[in-house]
């Protein structure tokens, strides 16, 4: 299957993903039928890209990798703790945070459809809602995370949580070493929406620098 990396939309400028060319073309039809407020539909894109979306949940991560008190409500409660950064889910939705340890890797799929964690993670990429994926990271989660680079040693724990339209998740990824004394700012940077799904990890600091 084709994974979508993180910087692909703006890798040749102006150039279209699959996603926004059949939501574009989707829009159009139902403008066009009246069934739609394009202004309003427009309002809504923009929320989940400017100011709900991966840098949302980014500063969530961070805060959780410097804050104890923060970090143990976060598990205990993701949907209160996010709360706190002005983020308000949708009624009935719950949201749920795993943790990523040395012995335990989680990743998150939704085998039924695509429900995903937008209140935090914004527009879901494309291959999360792809047949294959929610197929394979099931049947062959190792496998899968091959495919998107990522490596575990032999003895680590792989978990799948599967999301459904009351109950959405958000990894917590380890943080990475070498970054004692920083920032919530800067730790938020090395934060991918592909390590809150946990088909990626966070960037290394020293790349990152």
């Amino acid at each position: 299957m084709t994974h979508e990396h993180d910087d692909h939309d703006h890798e040749h400028g102006s150039e279209l993903s699959e996603m926004q060319l059949r939501v574009r073309a989707l829009e159009t039809v139902l403008a066009e039928k009246g069934y739609i407020d394009q202004a309003a539909l427009d309002a809504i894109v923009e929320a989940y890209e400017t100011k709900v979306g991966p840098h949302t949940g980014a500063r969530v991560v961070a805060k959780a990798w410097s804050d104890p008190a923060f970090k143990e409500a976060l598990l205990a409660d993701a949907s209160k703790a996010v709360a706190s950064f002005g983020l308000l889910n949708r009624v009935g939705d719950h949201l749920i945070a795993v943790e990523n340890t040395p012995k335990r890797h989680n990743m998150i799929v939704c085998t039924l459809c695509s429900c995903y964690p937008w209140e935090v993670l914004g527009l879901p990429p494309v291959w999360y809602k792809s047949a294959p994926y929610r197929s394979r990271a099931v049947s062959d989660p190792r496998g899968v995370l091959a495919d998107f680079g990522v490596k575990l040693p032999a003895g680590t724990d792989i978990r799948v949580w599967d999301s459904t339209a009351e109950t959405r998740f958000i990894v917590l990824p380890m943080r990475p070493a070498g970054t004692d004394g920083w920032s919530e700012e800067r730790l938020a940077m090395l934060v991918t929406r592909n390590s809150m799904i946990g088909t990626g990890l966070p960037k290394d600091p020293k790349e990152a620098a």
